[in-house]
């Protein structure tokens, strides 16, 4: 380690500042690296990761620490380093130039760059002396045949410009259950109907996927997928890739079970798999689903919420250098700290003498049963054994906060942020809790009065009382997403006016001239090599996805048709290709489905509004939308004024008698 640092000393990210004092002279992505890669006609090396990525540790530890690496990579190349998290749309067009040359991509993402930014060659993770030769290889091909490089780049660069092009396409006849199912059917091959998720290895959790799955199942009254998504949300949740004692969920498992995390937790999987859970267990009543859910959400209070109420990014897989290390358990520590009730909580929680990962007898803690199966099995009343886990849970969570914390990203980004106010929103409605409402009003309103930039937009990041990146559309989408969740459940004006606001922004500033779809990046953001669009949905939903639903809600809610058309064309657009790979188009997916079976508008009036909400929020209606309110500005609710309690069920323009009770509005939705 160098003891002068770099450029990146300055860096408001945890993975750029990781960097600060690596022998490799650095700069952040911007004005200074790239004038000084042209004006010394100098390739550039962009290499991109996360704080919590393992495999950037690694490359980091073997190359960029080493000053025999250092001296070759500050002599031929401009080095910049770039927080993906931070700029995904640097990350976007780099790792479309790696997949077009290799077939697949990852992080580490290291692409090596003419002066003005267009790719030549790149790749993930290499070994020291493949790194090595690789920059010898190409500085000498810049030296001796830029030609050559230039038509690389050429190629290369019309590839990432051509590449998720969506033309517009004219819908004329009305989506139907058939299109559902052509989506479906292809789908269930891949399940796993022993653990659950699909037959591969890793697994990931994919909420999204599961979210449409278990609308589906409810939807459409089909069994396979129910059973499928039920029982993957189980296994999770009994998994070693679930934090049995401390709540949340690990980025993925490494093997076919779920028993093996990789350790590194995500505020973005935790924030829509604690939305799912919720879900699932309006669907389904099942206690477990509702555990893990507030499990989860204390794991957020607890180690990943800033003193503004925002949400930190993530908590790195190692500590003390060991991936794991704070998680798992030996036999002889656990007796220590429980005790009496060791064996009993030893056989729930799978803990053995050899241990059950790897050759360290130590122990990932996973279960088989619930608690209620498993008092049942030791023949021990539920409201003891209940107590007895309880304790055990809290001594266990006692003496791991004590040990070396896995490193924590604390920078805070809009887009993250968004998707965990809509499962706090969401979560409670669906529990009764205005905790819940509470901490997500708090981290909207700081994201409103600090994250906003002076022309109305919104900034990606915050950290050390600073915003300084502007804005990427997932950022407005999710948020916009979040302030809709917001207003379903405390029916203030004031989130969908600033929802309505931001969406006019956002087509103002992100529209595509030649395309339904929405660029990436806004019109007045800087200028990359090409601006792209975020169409498949992956471990997060697509920003244009998410946009196209905000579009239809809003639209619906302030009878905007300028709304409901640009969604229906982004839909029509994208719906060719959504059966082709159902899992990666899930959210679009959502809105097929919601354009299949129509949204309920269930608009609320009387004095016992917040009543018939919460009895409302008992009920499993995915496809709603629930509006309340007096002097509201919304066009559903105007003349719709009483005392005494209304509930009026509207969908696709046509509206039926208003009724007095829940029950009676079921029978008019169902």
């Amino acid at each position: 380690m160098n003891l002068e640092p770099n450029s990146l000393i300055h860096a408001s990210s945890p993975y750029l500042l990781q960097h600060a004092y690596n022998p490799v002279n650095w700069y952040e992505w911007g004005e200074e690296a790239l004038a000084k890669a042209k004006r010394e006609n100098k390739l550039i090396l962009v290499s991109i990761g996360y704080s919590a990525c393992h495999w950037c540790h690694v490359m980091e530890r073997e190359s960029f620490e080493l000053h025999e690496v250092a001296e070759v990579m500050n002599k031929h190349f401009v080095c910049i380093k770039v927080d993906r998290e931070e700029r995904p749309d640097i990350d976007q067009i780099y790792m479309l130039a790696i997949q077009l040359m290799t077939g697949s991509g990852g992080w580490p993402l290291n692409c090596i760059c003419l002066p003005d930014q267009r790719p030549i060659y790149g790749g993930t993770y290499f070994k020291k002396n493949d790194w090595i030769n690789i920059l010898l290889n190409v500085a000498d091909l810049w030296d001796t045949e830029p030609g050559k490089a230039e038509q690389y780049a050429v190629q290369l660069t019309e590839g990432i410009r051509n590449s998720e092009k969506v033309i517009p396409n004219i819908r004329t006849a009305p989506y139907t259950e058939r299109d559902l199912q052509d989506i479906t059917t292809p789908w269930k091959r891949n399940f796993d109907m022993i653990e659950g998720g699909y037959n591969r290895a890793p697994k990931f959790p994919l909420p999204n996927n599961w979210q449409f799955l278990l609308r589906y199942s409810h939807l459409m009254k089909e069994n396979a997928t129910q059973v499928a998504t039920l029982l993957t949300l189980e296994k999770m949740a009994f998994g070693g890739i679930y934090d049995q004692i401390g709540g949340g969920f690990a980025r993925y498992a490494v093997d076919s079970n779920w028993h093996v995390p990789h350790f590194e937790k995500m505020l973005y999987d935790n924030a829509q798999l604690i939305g799912l859970y919720a879900e699932a267990f309006q669907f389904s009543g099942h206690q477990l689903f509702k555990e893990v859910a507030i499990e989860s959400i204390a794991w957020i209070e607890r180690e990943m919420t800033s003193p503004e109420g925002l949400f930190y990014s993530a908590l790195d897989a190692d500590s003390e250098g060991i991936e794991g290390k704070f998680y798992v358990w030996d036999l002889l520590e656990f007796e220590k700290i429980l005790g009496i009730d060791a064996a009993l909580m030893a056989e729930y929680f799978n803990v053995t003498p050899y241990g059950n990962w790897e050759e360290e007898e130590v122990n990932i803690l996973l279960r088989k049963y619930t608690p209620e199966e498993y008092a049942e099995l030791k023949n021990i009343p539920i409201a003891e054994f209940a107590v007895k886990l309880k304790l055990a849970k809290e001594k266990l969570l006692a003496v791991r906060s004590k040990r070396m914390h896995p490193g924590l990203d604390d920078k805070c980004l809009t887009a993250w942020n968004a998707m965990m106010i809509k499962a706090l929103a969401e979560s409670s409605q669906i529990f009764d809790r205005e905790d819940f409402y509470l901490a997500a009003k708090k981290a909207a309103d700081f994201i409103l009065s600090h994250m906003s930039t002076e022309n109305g937009g919104l900034y990606r990041n915050y950290k050390h009382n600073k915003a300084s990146i502007t804005g990427f559309l997932d950022d407005y989408a999710f948020f916009i997403s979040a302030l809709i969740a917001l207003y379903e459940t405390d029916f203030e004006d004031r989130w969908l006016l600033e929802a309505k606001r931001l969406t006019e922004w956002v087509l103002s500033n992100f529209r595509d001239l030649d395309s339904p779809m929405l660029f990436y990046t806004p019109a007045n953001g800087e200028s990359l090599i090409a601006r792209k669009h975020e169409i498949m949905d992956n471990v997060i939903p697509a920003a244009n996805s998410v946009m196209s639903q905000n579009l239809k809600h809003l639209g619906i809610l302030f009878d905007e048709i300028r709304y409901t058309d640009k969604a229906d064309a982004m839909l029509a657009a994208v719906h060719p290709q959504i059966k082709t790979y159902g899992s990666a188009y899930s959210n679009w997916a959502i809105q097929l489905m919601n354009e299949v079976f129509g949204i309920n508008e269930i608009a609320l009036t009387g004095n016992s509004v917040n009543e018939v909400r919460k009895d409302l929020s008992k009920r499993y209606i995915p496809n709603k939308i629930v509006l309340a309110g007096t002097n509201s500005v919304l066009p559903l609710l105007k003349d719709k004024q009483s005392i005494e309690t209304k509930i009026y069920i509207c969908r696709n323009k046509s509206c039926q008698l208003p009724v007095t009770t829940v029950e009676e509005a079921l029978k008019l939705i169902n």
